[in-house]
C-alpha cells in the first residue's frame, strides 16, 4: 500500500435530502500532494470534505482511506487513518484555554511518528505561545484559526484537511496562515486546502480541482490552470 494515495474517492453521490450536491466526483489525494479544491459557494467543496469525512455519508460510491474502504463509516474512525479536518467556522473548544485545545489532541499518528510536539506547534504559532493562558472564546478571528490548525497537527496527520482557510480575515493574518500552509506542505503532510483566493493556493499546490454545481469541471496542475484564463474567469469569477 506503499504507493497507494491517502484518500480515492470514486463516483461519490451526495444528497442533502432530496437535494442532489454532489454529482459522480471522483477525488484523490496521493502521499505529500498539496491538492486546492475551488468553485464558488455553492457548488459542493464543504459537501465533497463532509463526505470524505464520514459527516455527509455519500449516497452511492466509496471512499477509500490508506487503502481501507470507509464509505460511511464515522467520522471518528477516519480520523483514525490519519485524516485531520480543520472546518469552515474553525469548531475550537471555546471554553478550553489554548494550551487545553492543543494538548487534548495530541497522539502520535499513524505510523507512531510525532513529528509535531506541542513545542514545535508553538514555534510555528508564535501568537498562540503569547496567549497560552487565554480562552478559545477570548480570541480573534485569526487566532482562532492558527489554533484549530495547530490542533490538527497535534494529531501527526497524514493529510490535512483546510475548509476555507482565510475566510474572512485581515489580510496581514492571512498571510500568515499562507505561510503556514507551506510549511505544512514542506513537512511532508498531504493536503486539501479550500479557499477563494486561488492565486495564493496555486502558488503551494501540486495539483488543482474546481467544482461546478458538484461536478468537476478541472483537474490539473496550478501551471495547466494558469495558462486558462477563460476557465478562471468562468468558474471563479475572477
Amino acid at each position: 500500500m506503499s504507493n497507494a494515495p491517502w484518500i480515492d474517492a470514486r463516483g461519490i453521490h451526495t444528497f442533502y435530502g432530496p437535494s442532489h450536491i454532489l454529482h459522480g466526483v471522483d477525488f484523490r489525494v496521493g502521499r505529500g500532494e498539496t491538492i486546492g479544491l475551488m468553485g464558488r459557494n455553492g457548488m459542493g467543496k464543504s459537501t465533497l470534505l463532509k463526505s470524505l469525512m464520514g459527516l455527509v455519508p455519500p449516497r452511492s460510491g466509496s471512499v477509500t482511506v490508506a487503502g481501507r474502504d470507509m464509505t460511511g463509516r464515522p467520522p471518528y474512525e477516519v480520523a483514525r487513518l490519519g485524516i485531520a479536518y480543520v472546518p469552515e467556522g474553525r469548531g475550537i473548544f471555546g471554553n478550553l484555554s489554548v494550551v487545553e485545545n492543543l494538548q487534548m489532541a495530541a497522539r502520535a499518528g499513524t505510523r507512531g511518528q510525532r513529528d509535531w510536539t506541542y513545542e514545535r506547534v508553538l514555534e510555528t504559532f508564535p501568537r498562540l505561545k503569547e496567549r497560552l493562558s487565554h480562552g478559545g472564546q477570548q480570541l480573534s478571528g485569526g487566532e482562532q484559526q492558527m489554533l484549530t490548525i495547530g490542533r490538527a497537527l497535534m494529531t501527526n496527520p497524514d493529510v490535512l484537511i483546510l475548509d476555507e482557510a482565510t475566510e474572512g480575515l485581515a489580510p496581514l493574518i492571512a498571510r500568515e496562515i499562507w505561510r503556514i500552509c507551506s510549511l505544512i506542505k514542506d513537512s511532508g503532510i498531504s493536503s486539501v486546502i479550500v479557499d477563494k483566493n486561488w492565486r495564493h493556493v496555486t502558488q503551494i499546490t501540486d495539483r488543482n480541482v474546481i467544482l461546478v454545481k458538484g461536478q468537476v469541471v478541472f483537474e490539473g496542475s496550478s501551471d495547466a490552470l494558469h495558462a486558462q484564463p477563460a476557465l478562471l474567469e468562468q468558474y471563479l469569477g475572477v
